[in-house]
């Protein structure tokens, strides 16, 4: 009995960690650039607190760091594609100020 309370305060934590991390992806639009893994991340979010509810502290854990990583993923993909977006934006703005200063010199 000691040893699953021992388990049982990591695997809470990990769960809030993981839960904090579905949060901050989704924030960070990850729904919006990467969903397929938020998707992932919200269904093993739910099946490790399902595994807590349960008292299966070790697939709760197992569950807990996969969400995690798969937030922190969606995150990743998310602030990549906004900094894509950004850059293409500013390739569009240089296009046409070369553009138009072309144009001034040639009259």
């Amino acid at each position: 009995m000691t040893a699953c309370n021992s388990m049982k305060a990591p695997a809470t934590a990990d769960v809030a960690v993981s839960q904090a991390a579905v949060e901050n992806a989704s924030q960070a639009d990850g729904t919006e650039f990467a969903p397929a893994d938020m998707q992932a991340a919200r269904e093993k979010l739910a099946l490790a607190k399902k595994a807590l509810a349960a008292k299966d502290y070790k697939a709760a854990t197992d569950y807990a760091n996969q969400a995690q990583a798969d937030a922190k993923l969606a995150q990743a993909k998310a602030g990549s594609a906004k900094a894509q977006s950004i850059s293409a934006t500013l390739q569009e703005d240089i296009r046409v100020l070369r553009a138009e200063l072309e144009r001034a010199g040639s009259q």
